[in-house]
């Protein structure tokens, strides 16, 4: 029993925190608001941190790994499995609204969000590339600085005996900062507790008003999805036992991405997930934060329920193959340019009521739904991450992972 009590000493101290500040949501309602610079102190301790994690752990794992054609395989599945998962998403979630049909007229609320006005050309251009080195140390440029980690990897194999002291340094700096997210970690318990208080005594009651019907859906579905789909998937990758596996070492990026609504806040913890699961350092110190800018199979699923909410808002059948094909290649385009911090953007929104057609007071609705949806959908997005990368490395490494790892 002391044993158990040790090995999840951290989880049960994280759980205790969110039950007692979600208790303190519901009592005390808006009155926890004085609890949030708490959440906030815990959140920018995360993002500060999470920024040099991510360079570090990309870079050491291309620079680390040895000469062969390993690399550009598991980057290749890597992509496969990412797009296959998300557009699976989508696809059921058109099932469900199929079976479920959202006919609930909506009010559309005043727009508080500045939207990017930027020329689209231009939004790309900034989307994968900065103009300045000090601007990729921003979470809102992390697959520029993806990129940029990618390429330092990669310069660092072509570097002949300085590159392997190079390598060292990287390696050096991603166990560095390993450790600062445990120690950060530490807090996670008060810091969490006070955000879960903050979101549910705040933002709690709106889940019960105008969009409740399309709220169900959402949270009905995404539940359905993170239980029976995420199984689905680490069986492939691992059997019964990579079902037990996953799902032994998926609560506490759980309870990290809810409580932040971030997938960026919840790459250490998936990192460290990814670790007591067996997956290869090589494949998740890639696919992970790769994933956390590019993967969101929730982001996805949000996508089809607020265009279903939207068309039915306009009076519009969300049934015929022309508005399905173009659905399932805008929420791939979706989940590629949203950011993965919360409420990161809507330039999701802002697409597909261009690609429709649809005027601009479809923008509040959409907006409102996917704000009211995020804690859902960072939690699919997060968690997506590690159960993807187990699928890669099924495919990478073969059948024998499992059995072969930890």
């Amino acid at each position: 029993m002391k044993g158990y009590l040790k090995n999840y000493s951290g989880i049960i101290w994280l759980l205790t925190g969110i039950i007692v500040g979600s208790i303190a949501g519901l009592i005390f309602g808006k009155k926890v608001e004085v609890l949030k610079p708490i959440g906030d102190i815990f959140l920018n301790l995360l993002f500060t941190a999470v920024i040099p994690l991510v360079f570090f752990a990309i870079s050491s794992a291309i620079a680390n790994i040895k000469p062969s054609e390993k690399l550009s395989k598991m980057m290749g599945i890597t992509g496969v499995v990412f797009l296959a998962t998300v557009l699976i998403s989508a696809i059921l979630t058109i099932v469900a609204v199929k079976i479920f049909p959202i006919h609930e007229s909506l009010t559309a609320a005043a727009i508080t969000e500045k939207i990017n006005e930027k020329p689209f050309a231009d939004q790309l251009a900034g989307l994968f590339t900065t103009s300045e080195f000090f601007e990729l140390l921003s979470r809102k440029s992390m697959l520029a600085m993806i990129i940029f980690s990618v390429i330092i990897g990669f310069a660092t194999h072509k570097s002949g005996k300085e590159g392997i002291r190079f390598a060292s340094f990287l390696q050096a700096g991603n166990e560095v900062f390993k450790n600062v997210f445990i120690l950060i970690m530490k807090g996670g318990p008060i810091g969490l507790g006070a955000y879960f208080a903050y979101q549910v005594g705040v933002f709690g009651p709106q889940l019960f008003g105008t969009y409740a019907k399309s709220l169900g859906l959402y949270y009905s579905f995404g539940a359905f999805y993170f239980v029976a789909i995420f199984s689905l998937y680490a069986f492939v990758a691992g059997g019964m036992k990579g079902i037990k596996r996953y799902w032994k070492n998926n609560l506490i990026p759980s309870a990290t991405a809810v409580g932040t609504c971030s997938s960026i806040a919840t790459i250490p913890a998936n990192l460290d997930a990814a670790k007591k699961m067996g997956i290869p350092d090589y494949i998740a110190n890639v696919t992970i934060p790769l994933g956390a800018t590019l993967h969101k199979d929730g982001s996805s699923i949000s996508s089809i329920v607020k265009m279903a909410v939207v068309f039915a808002l306009f009076g519009k059948g969300f049934d015929t193959a022309d508005a399905i094909i173009l659905a399932l290649g805008m929420t791939v385009l979706v989940s590629i340019v949203e950011g993965g911090i919360p409420n990161g953007g809507y330039v999701g929104e802002l697409l597909f009521i261009s690609a429709y057609s649809l005027p601009i007071e479809a923008l509040p609705p959409a907006m409102i739904i996917g704000t009211l949806v995020d804690p859902m959908a960072t939690l699919l997005n997060a968690t997506g991450d590690t159960v993807a990368s187990m699928l890669v490395t099924r495919f990478t490494e073969g059948k024998q992972w499992i059995k072969d790892s930890i």
